[in-house]
């Protein structure tokens, strides 16, 4: 479960750097403001880019932490800053190298609830094909979205980062 899925996780939130970067270039050529990218939104019902990334974040390590055991560092969720989103996800990344193939061995087999879910569980396996990566996807992608729609020169390569193409 590891290898295959919070392996590639943190490439993404690399990535997600790497695209947060381009925006904060891109705002500096435009002589405005980066945090107005920081509050931007595709939809006004739909959540700005900070609170984007804290979902991406915090999916990626509440779901290393719950099929593991292992707690997960605590957020406050009061990132306001370019700088501050940049941190939240340095710091997921961080918090998700601790982890190896090993810390997941029973994982798939395991119950996995939250409050939110009035009792109901998943498997680790399901927890992590129904919910995890879908939710980290989705929040990643919205941030990717709302960057390109307001004019930030990202294409495909920048979300899926470099690839390890052999001769």
């Amino acid at each position: 479960m590891y290898a295959l899925n919070f392996t590639q996780m943190m490439k993404m939130l690399k990535n997600l750097n790497l695209i947060l970067d381009k925006a904060a270039g891109y705002a500096d050529h435009k002589k405005f403001d980066v945090g107005v990218l920081m509050e931007a939104r595709l939809a006004p019902d739909q959540f700005n880019l900070i609170k984007q990334v804290q979902i991406a974040c915090d999916t990626a390590k509440l779901g290393a932490s719950r099929l593991t055991g292992k707690e997960a560092p605590s957020h406050a969720d009061d990132e306001k800053t370019f700088a501050d989103v940049k941190a939240r996800i340095n710091s997921t990344m961080t918090y998700l190298q601790t982890f190896s193939e090993k810390d997941f061995t029973a994982s798939a087999a395991k119950r996995i609830s939250q409050p939110r879910w009035e009792g109901k569980s998943l498997s680790g396996e399901e927890y992590m094909v129904q919910h995890v990566i879908p939710n980290f996807y989705f929040h990643v992608m919205t941030v990717y979205s709302i960057l390109r729609h307001n004019g930030v020169d990202i294409g495909k390569k920048d979300y899926l980062g470099p690839m390890p193409y052999q001769m």
